[in-house]
């Protein structure tokens, strides 16, 4: 049945057909149908964080950008979602067209530049859900404000969403903000980091609430930048890392007639680097919670995750692809996993690899 859908969706242009799925999501989820099609959410618990998380999966940032679509995006069985990128401020974000699709490569372009109607919608969304699964919230800095200074747009956010979150993910890692991915390294990002960190701390003493703090980083490192990632993000005592944001890199489409459109490139092809990233990230810092998204557009490909060195995962442009069953599929492998099973489509006497 996605299949069908699927094929008249793609008739669409990409942006369109993205806001007609979600529309029509909430549609089926008001008459009870999510769960009538694709079946029960499968319970999988797991703790990280000092939070309870259903099950092991959950949707990345950027599919819900003001949260107008939680309840419905958590009826298909996510253990936890991930809304905004959001800023301090409505803004429209790029130019369009600016969301491509790679279909034979099973890939998404997209250029939307934090586009999000502010986190004061944001916030009233949050506080009418009915989702009972963990909720984070990806925050980031107006296009207006200048790299220098963009703490304060990641504070004024930090300060809005703190009572609703369960977890807060700093965005320093997303293409598409002129000057943003220049935080994530050295001095500047434990300039950004420092104060974050102290002011979250502040507000958990302030609340009683202890919320995580994560940050999320790039696939576009060289294994050096990822151990000074480590270094800061260990020295600023985050409790989390989501690993990885979108890649620049067009190696892995190359030949495809919209690879040389501008933006961060997610799908199957950033699979490899993502887990690479994990892999190092898990060398430098043993005992962090890892978030691993990037790729996964199958239970084999969520358990490779596992095996990198992820603890949860998140899927975005493998449920465009794929559909809701992934999720449920997704979960069920990583719960035999945890079980000792092997690794979906790999012998029974050979362990997973990634």
């Amino acid at each position: 049945m996605y299949n069908l859908a699927r094929s008249i969706f793609f008739r669409v242009d990409p942006e369109k057909s993205h806001g007609m799925a979600l529309s029509a999501l909430d549609a089926l989820h008001r008459v009870g149908g999510v769960t009538r099609l694709f079946g029960k959410p499968v319970n999988d618990p797991v703790e990280l964080m000092g939070l309870r998380f259903s099950n092991r999966v959950g949707l990345a940032a950027g599919l819900d950008k003001n949260a107008d679509h939680l309840d419905a995006l958590g009826a298909l069985g996510f253990g936890f979602v991930e809304v905004g990128t959001v800023t301090p401020k409505p803004q429209p974000g790029n130019p369009k067209p600016r969301l491509f699709r790679l279909a034979q490569h099973e890939a998404i372009i997209n250029r939307f530049g934090f586009n999000n109607k502010g986190v004061e919608h944001l916030i009233q969304q949050v506080k009418q859900r009915h989702y009972g699964g963990i909720v984070g919230i990806n925050i980031g800095k107006n296009l207006t404000t200048s790299v220098e200074q963009a703490l304060d747009d990641y504070l004024v956010c930090l300060d809005a969403v703190h009572p609703y979150a369960d977890y807060i993910a700093v965005n320093v890692s997303s293409p598409n903000t002129p000057g943003l991915r220049s935080l994530q390294f050295g001095e500047q990002l434990d300039a950004l980091l420092g104060p974050i960190r102290a002011r979250a701390t502040e507000l958990n003493d302030q609340t009683g609430r202890n919320v995580p703090l994560l940050i999320k980083i790039a696939p576009d490192m060289s294994a050096e930048e990822v151990a000074l990632m480590a270094a800061s993000i260990e020295r600023n005592a985050l409790d989390g890392v989501i690993a990885t944001n979108t890649t620049v890199s067009r190696e892995a489409v190359q030949g495809d007639p919209q690879a040389d459109e501008a933006g961060g490139l997610s799908g199957k092809p950033v699979f490899d680097a993502s887990n690479r990233v994990i892999r190092q990230l898990r060398e430098h810092l043993p005992a962090l919670p890892i978030i691993g998204v990037g790729g996964i557009d199958s239970a084999a490909a969520a358990q490779a995750k596992i095996a990198a060195g992820a603890d949860l995962v998140q899927l975005y442009s493998g449920l465009i692809y794929q559909g809701p069953k992934l999720v449920g599929e997704c979960v069920r492998a990583l719960k035999a996993l945890a079980a000792g099973a092997p690794a979906a489509g790999t012998p029974a006497d050979k362990k997973p690899t990634d």
